[in-house]
This record gives structure tokens, C-alpha cells and sequence, in this order.
């Protein structure tokens, strides 16, 4: 993929709550983003934005705008109901960042010196030792637990400047990840930026992933919510009818606004 297939693809995006988020598939996705690690210049970040992510967006104008910035893929089925009402379809592929990074290591066959910083010492510990086995051709080093002075991070970001990294792999939870990654983390730090979440608890196997039938069936929140009623209870049971409210909000804004444009081109 060229410089100006890649710019195409950049241009391919919808805009769900005014943060533009890729319609891209799966192939495409792992294609495009394996090549912005050719290029000879520049940093990207990528941001795996869901329902209560976008919610957020709402409240938080400093997260909105980073988003904005970034390079962002639609994770599970809120997305997926916000592009079918805002734009008619629903986005192509699932791009959950749990699902995608393993895969993009698989694809990537160049070898990557790659770098964790995120969750408990021994959860990114145990993530990096899987990932190495899962990937064994890219060297995983762990930059640092999540547990460093936010207000002084000069060691962590002293360790990044000594690892010379490809990829920077952050799971800090947001937005607390993508403010820390765009204030502290420049371009000569890592061509590629990921801000994960909760990827770590997963990988490392300290939360269960829900079984294949029910990710198939875009219903893994559902099995998160089981697991952790008291800690997720919120942001499915209250967070769900509210992040619907605002996508039908925002269809109708929309709507107006695109009819407004056009009676002012008619004029």
C-alpha cells in the first residue's frame, strides 16, 4: 500500500459524536497499519473507542480532541448501532483492541522491538510472556507498570528513550492512557502508539475472555457484566439506554445540520 492508498484509507471514516473512526475490514486494517510502520517518517497513534468511551467523549473535551487526532477503531456493537443510525451501515469488522494487537503481531512479519507499560507488575509481566508466545519473533520488553508518578513519569520516559522502540503499547485504562500517551510520549519515542485498556488483563489471563459463541454474537459485554457486576454494572445497565439516547441525538443534530448546509448552497 502506497503513500496515497494510505492517505484513502485515512479519508474512509466515519464520524460517530464527532470523532472520525474508521470503516475499515480486518485485512485492511492490519495491512494499513503494518505499512504506516514502513514509512520512513512520523508517529500514529491508535485509540479503540466503544459505547462508554464515546460517552465519555461527550463530557470531555481534552479526550475528544485527542481522539480526534488519532487514528481510531470501533470496538464492539455500540459502534456498530451508532454507524447503522448516523450513516446507514454498520461499520465493516469488529476491531476490538483484546482481538486485533495479537492479530496484528501474527501479521506483522518484519520483527518489532515492542514495549508494555500498564497494569499490575506481574499482570503485564505475564501478558508480555504470552505475547512472546504468541509472537516470538518480535522482542516484548515492559517499559513499566501502571504504578509510576503521573506527575513525574522522567523515568519511564527515560527507559522509553533507551529501548528505541517500534511499538509503544499503553493499558492505563482511559482517558487517562491517550492524555499521558499525547502529552508525554513524541514522535522519536515509537512510530506506533496503542492505547489498549484492559488488553493486559486479558492477555496475561487474569480476566477471562468470554467463549467464541458469544463473541460471535457481539454479546462479550453481557459476559463481562456477569463476571463483574459490581464494577461494570454502571456502564452497561445505565450506560447503554444513555449512549442510546445520544446516538439518536446526534442522527437528528446531524440530519439538520447536513439539511441547513444544503438550503444554504440552494440560496
Amino acid at each position: 500500500m502506497n503513500l496515497i492508498a494510505n492517505f484513502a484509507v485515512l479519508s474512509s471514516r466515519r464520524v460517530i459524536f464527532d470523532v472520525p473512526v474508521c470503516d475499515l475490514g480486518w485485512e485492511d486494517a492490519l495491512v494499513f497499519i503494518n505499512e504506516l510502520l514502513s514509512m520512513p517518517v512520523g508517529q500514529t497513534s491508535i485509540s479503540f473507542v466503544n459505547a462508554h468511551n464515546m460517552l465519555m467523549t461527550l463530557r470531555d473535551e481534552e479526550y475528544r480532541s485527542i481522539l480526534a487526532r488519532n487514528l481510531v477503531l470501533p470496538d464492539g456493537i455500540g459502534l456498530n448501532i451508532a454507524s447503522k443510525v448516523a450513516h446507514g451501515t454498520p461499520f465493516p469488522a469488529n476491531l476490538n483492541g483484546t482481538d486485533f494487537v495479537p492479530a496484528l503481531l501474527t501479521f506483522m512479519e518484519q520483527p518489532r522491538r515492542i514495549g508494555l507499560i500498564g497494569g499490575q507488575r506481574d499482570v503485564v509481566e505475564r501478558a508480555a510472556v504470552n505475547f512472546r508466545r504468541h509472537a516470538p519473533w518480535h522482542e516484548l520488553v515492559v517499559v513499566s507498570d501502571g504504578f509510576f508518578d503521573k506527575d513525574d513519569p522522567s523515568e519511564v520516559i527515560r527507559e522509553v528513550e533507551r529501548l528505541k522502540l517500534d511499538i509503544l503499547i499503553i493499558g492505563m485504562g482511559t482517558p487517562l492512557q491517550e492524555k499521558w500517551a499525547h502529552h508525554h510520549i513524541r514522535t522519536d519515542h515509537a512510530r506506533l502508539v496503542m492505547t489498549v485498556g484492559a488488553l493486559f488483563d486479558f492477555v496475561s489471563g487474569r480476566v477471562p475472555r468470554a467463549p467464541k459463541i458469544v463473541r460471535a454474537m457481539r454479546m462479550e459485554w453481557a459476559y463481562r457484566l456477569l463476571q463483574e457486576p459490581s464494577r461494570l454494572w454502571r456502564r452497561y445497565v445505565i450506560g447503554i439506554p444513555v449512549f442510546l439516547y445520544h446516538v439518536v441525538r446526534y442522527r437528528f443534530r446531524r440530519h439538520a445540520g447536513l439539511k441547513a448546509i444544503q438550503n444554504e448552497r440552494a440560496r
